[in-house]
């Protein structure tokens, strides 16, 4: 039996790498997300529970949206969809599995991916039209946990990471078929300098690109 959803995917990215900007401001939100896509990483998400995000969000599409996979994260209302779409986002990232926020983002055509952490909340999202399942907290659920979880998802359902992951983590998750990373405090924190922020952001595609040359 084919899942009602089983062509549900994510835009075609060269990295499954996600930037999530939590506590960036405006003022600094173009000279971080300058650094990012400088290094190779084209999806960023400022989380709803930053200073000003949507003026964040609006800045970095206008800068980067043509280029770049634009969002917020932390989505907790449909209201809070609008507002994204409004602006020219196109990611929705939920910590949670809210049907009248997937069917928001559904409805406006974004990409959007729910948290997740048990096989109900999962098939759910999917049913209800996730774009991706974003495993929360990851470092909890554990690579064992994805894999458990992967044996009743669709094959072809993108899945990804999010939540005390680092580089030192993608091959394990990698290897139970996690393609998708969201890197938050391991990539930015508030305060810090965009010198800082390419390093670590350098470091994160190395490890990415490592993994896809290796075939692992």
């Amino acid at each position: 039996m084919t899942h009602p959803l089983s062509g549900s995917s994510f835009p075609s990215l060269r990295r499954g790498l996600i930037a999530i900007l939590r506590g960036v401001s405006p003022a600094d939100a173009l000279s971080i997300g300058e650094v990012l896509v400088e290094a190779g990483i084209e999806a960023i998400e400022v989380p709803l529970n930053s200073p000003s995000p949507l003026l964040s969000v609006e800045r970095l599409v206008v800068k980067f949206g043509g280029n770049s996979l634009i969002g917020a994260g932390t989505v907790l209302s449909a209201e809070a969809v609008r507002a994204v779409a409004d602006i020219g986002g196109r990611l929705i990232v939920a910590p949670n599995v809210d049907p009248e926020v997937l069917a928001a983002a559904v409805g406006h055509g974004l990409i959007v991916m729910p948290g997740v952490f048990t096989a109900t909340e999962a098939l759910n999202a999917l049913r209800w039209g996730a774009s991706a399942l974003k495993f929360f907290p990851a470092i909890a659920l554990g690579a064992s946990g994805v894999q458990a979880l992967r044996s009743i998802l669709p094959a072809t359902a993108p899945l990804g990471a999010v939540g005390g992951v680092g580089e030192a983590d993608f091959p394990a998750f990698w290897r139970v078929g996690v393609r998708l990373f969201g890197l938050g405090a391991s990539l930015y924190k508030p305060g810090d300098k965009p010198a800082e922020v390419a390093a670590r952001a350098k470091a994160v595609v190395a490890a990415y690109d490592r993994l896809t040359a290796e075939g692992q």
